[in-house]
């Protein structure tokens, strides 16, 4: 998603957030929180292909031979030579399927196996392992990798194999250390290990989420954010109304509220609408409706959707009483809020209803281009941006999201004279909408996408002049840093003013932390994710976030358990 001050901002932040750990570097741990957000936006049947592949390969241990012909025992002549025909006899039962066989000949493979023979018997725990495992016996399959890990502290397959039983024993966060650990230890080039990682990061980034909205707080979102917000409706049905309808006795029950979103003073926006509702009597007025609607979108603000939809909803089906206006403004809320529940199609729909009731509401066009943009759905984005801007012309935001959708449709359509005019009709903007911040950051994340990366830095720095409040701005001039020059000191520079700027800015405090996994300081990047945690307001952000921490914590138990030296080394034949 492009650089914009919009509510489509809060659904899908800036950039895709998976792209900031390329950005940054080495695919350690940390890339799986990412590789979970990228492959949760994937086809449904890819990831279910994915899941079956990994499946399958976790269900045949690569330790166990092809078929071969019976073996006699009884001129074995050692220990060690006496093991290997058991566990090649245990081999042959597992590949036939008789895994009660196959674990007794391991049995006999492991008393009979030399002790210092350490791989042998890692070998002959994990291939018992294997055959308790397609028996549906997890504990006996934990008990038998942790043997095999005793004897082969670094045996990728064990690790993968107990990560399994463990997911199916809902011990997510020790599924998750195990993951990680076959990631690292295999150089993350097996891709069953990747697929169950990613799995276990989202169930139990999921799990987290959920634990922590049944008692989170109601935690107001920076001044920036929802003065931002608002300013994405051109006509909201209160702060819209000018000094001489505000002098209207049936409108002074407004000015309570538009003179609180005047001061900023936004933590008593909520309590104050419900005090001026509770006031009417029946639901047969507008202001009633109104107030209802600002107070959704405060419920919307803070995360809380249950009272949000409730709101809403009353608005939009009392529609005699509230007004087209009121219930357009009150569907494309409702849109956006369904988008950041992942709900696609009830979004869609909500904004088709809304061009139904009022198709010269530029309102919906904009908000409902960014959604598309999201959605990949680059032809209709285009229609829907053109739509915006022609009936607001002069709206800058519009214009700056035209033409970078514009610039989208003509890269995939690899048309050259349309990008040449893209380039053309931003310079124009610059004349134009002199003090429009969106103008030059669109620009900006045009040039990023072109790798001109230092003529990107300069519009982003001329969208800061503009908008100095901007705090992601900051954020994204740091990751350039770490695009262009691999400068880490110059990038948290940059994302350290991000959060001097808006210290309730949760892309700054996420980046931030996935740079200090990246430079190892484990410890500090989980510090700062729950940093990020209480200001993320949708389940997505939630999940990812928890995603990010979980992924963290269990490289930094991965690494006491691998050691410091290899992970050094791991690092180094990385970088």
């Amino acid at each position: 998603m492009p650089v914009t001050n919009s509510p489509a901002n809060v659904v899908g932040g800036s950039l895709p957030k998976w792209q900031l750990a390329l950005a940054v570097g080495a695919p350690v741990a940390l890339g799986l929180g990412y590789m979970y957000y990228k492959n949760s936006s994937q086809d449904k049947k890819t990831k279910d292909i994915d899941k079956k592949r990994s499946d399958k390969q976790l269900s045949i241990d690569d330790d166990l031979p092809e078929k071969s012909s019976k073996t006699s025992i009884e001129k074995t002549e050692t220990p060690a030579e006496k093991a290997l025909k058991f566990k090649t006899l245990g081999n042959e039962a597992y590949s036939a399927k008789k895994y009660d066989e196959a674990i007794s000949f391991y049995n006999q493979a492991i008393e009979a196996c030399p002790i210092e023979n350490k791989d042998e018997l890692a070998k002959n725990y994990q291939n018992r392992a294997a055959a308790y495992e397609a028996l549906g016996k997890h504990s006996a399959v934990r008990d038998d990798c942790t043997k095999a890990l005793e004897y082969n502290p670094k045996y990728a397959k064990a690790f993968l194999r107990r990560a399994k039983a463990y997911e199916l024993e809902n011990e997510l966060e020790l599924a998750l250390e195990d993951a990680t650990a076959a990631c690292i230890v295999g150089h993350f080039q097996n891709t069953a290990s990747l697929v169950v990682a990613d799995r276990v990061l989202k169930q139990l980034g999921q799990q987290h989420a959920d634990e922590y909205l049944k008692n989170k707080k109601i935690t107001i979102p920076s001044t920036y954010h929802i003065k931002t917000y608002f300013r994405s409706f051109k006509n909201d049905p209160i702060l819209s109304l000018d000094d001489e309808e505000l002098l209207k006795e049936e409108n002074k029950c407004l000015v309570r509220i538009i003179k609180l979103m005047k001061d900023e003073l936004y933590d008593e926006v909520i309590d104050a609408c419900t005090e001026e509702i509770e006031k009417y009597t029946d639901d047969n007025s507008q202001n009633k409706m109104k107030l209802m609607l600002h107070r959704a979108t405060f419920y919307i603000l803070v995360g809380d959707h249950k009272k949000a939809l409730d709101d809403l909803e009353k608005v939009i089906d009392n529609y005699q009483i509230s007004g087209d206006d009121v219930r357009v403004n009150a569907l494309v809320k409702r849109a956006l809020m369904r988008m950041q529940q992942e709900k696609r199609d009830e979004c869609l729909k909500d904004f088709d209803t809304a061009v139904k009731i009022n198709p010269n509401c530029s309102d919906i066009y904009h908000h409902r281009g960014q959604i598309l943009l999201l959605f990949e759905k680059i032809n209709e984005a285009k229609v829907d941006s053109d739509k915006a801007f022609e009936l607001d012309p002069n709206n800058g935001v519009a214009y700056a999201q035209k033409c970078y959708v514009n610039y989208r449709f003509g890269a995939i359509n690899r048309s050259s004279e349309m990008l040449a005019n893209v380039i053309d009709d931003f310079e124009k903007g610059f004349e134009l909408y002199p003090n429009c911040c969106e103008c030059f950051s669109l620009y900006a994340q045009l040039l990023c996408d072109s790798q001109a990366f230092g003529k990107a830095d300069e519009y982003f720095e001329k969208a800061s002049k503009v908008d100095p409040t901007n705090a992601t701005l900051y954020v994204h001039r740091g990751l350039l840093q770490l695009q262009w020059q691999a400068n880490i000191e110059k990038g948290l520079e940059f994302i350290n003013k991000a959060i001097e700027i808006d210290d309730k800015c949760e892309f700054a405090y996420e980046t931030l932390g996935t740079v200090e996994v990246q430079r190892g300081n484990l410890l500090n990047a989980i510090k700062i994710f729950d940093k990020a945690i209480p200001l993320s307001r949708t389940n997505i952000e939630l999940t990812h976030i928890f995603s990010l921490r979980d992924a963290a914590r269990a490289q930094l138990k991965t690494s006491d358990k691998l050691g410091a030296k290899f992970m050094s080394d791991m690092r180094n034949s990385m970088s």
